[in-house]
């Protein structure tokens, strides 16, 4: 498989997603929504670990003892990245009215919009490097390891598609335009991959920090807003549970593609 489709993989997962409104009723039940949410995170998480911590460390291993501090700053940065976003960036959640970020006369398409784009970018900026380090030949990194952690994103993006494009539907938007909002919300993630693997020559020395950035950038994502919504209402078990088999999905790619 070659790169260019490798970085589209997680993009058609979106599209996907979205186009679930397309045979869907207007709106979407706490029940799914929140089971659409667990299972996002719970692939995030497994990627985290074993896409992109776990790599980092390996990388490392020659550090002796000190080999977990390229990890552990790389996921700090990441997550204060991402925490920078949301402080700034104007955004609204799906299933809420609250608006985040700066203040901002951006209509309510546009703010959830952006509340994606901000999940998106650290997705796309982990498949980017990992697919840098793939071609980079010397890092112990396979293409084949890349390809999973794609196949996982995309998974993972078939409910945040379906989380994006549902609740314009269910908020009076033709079901066609729903799809192409939905759509569109993840095309952010094919972008900050290529930005990563055109870099990838200048990369290979702070590659152990990319990796566990790009990690530390999506479990804040995790922490912050999927698993806080997962918990509201009366089917919080349902996002737990959904939350275990998306976990257990993504280490199963990845051990066994990787």
């Amino acid at each position: 498989m070659n790169i260019l489709s490798i970085v589209t993989i997680p993009f058609l997962g979106t599209v996907i997603g979205a186009s679930m409104v397309l045979l869907a009723r207007k709106g979407v039940s706490s029940r799914i929504h929140n089971a659409l949410l667990g299972f996002a995170a719970g692939v995030m998480v497994a990627a985290a670990v074993w896409s992109l911590i776990i790599p980092s460390l390996e990388l490392t291993a020659d550090m002796g003892k000190m080999s977990w501090m390229p990890a552990a700053v790389g996921i700090i940065l990441g997550m204060l990245f991402l925490l920078a976003l949301d402080s700034l960036v104007p955004h609204q959640h799906p299933g809420t009215e609250t608006r985040e970020g700066l203040r901002s006369s951006l209509g309510k398409r546009q703010m959830l919009m952006l509340a994606v784009t901000l999940h998106n970018i650290p997705e796309g900026m982990a498949v980017g490097a990992v697919v840098a380090g793939a071609m980079m030949g010397d890092m112990g990194i396979t293409l084949a390891a890349a390809t999973a952690l794609a196949i996982g994103m995309a998974i993972q993006n078939i409910p945040e598609g379906a989380i994006i494009s549902l609740p314009l539907r269910g908020d009076g938007m033709s079901r066609r335009k729903a799809f192409g909002w939905g759509a569109l919300s993840g095309i952010v993630e094919p972008l900050s991959a290529l930005v990563m693997i055109a870099m990838f020559e200048y990369i290979s020395p702070v590659l152990p920090y990319l990796l566990s950035f790009s990690a530390g950038a999506m479990l804040y994502v995790v922490v912050e807003e999927l698993i806080p919504e997962t918990q509201q209402g009366k089917h919080s078990d349902i996002g737990t549970i959904a939350f275990a088999v998306g976990f257990v999905i993504m280490m199963t790619l990845d051990v066994a593609l990787g």
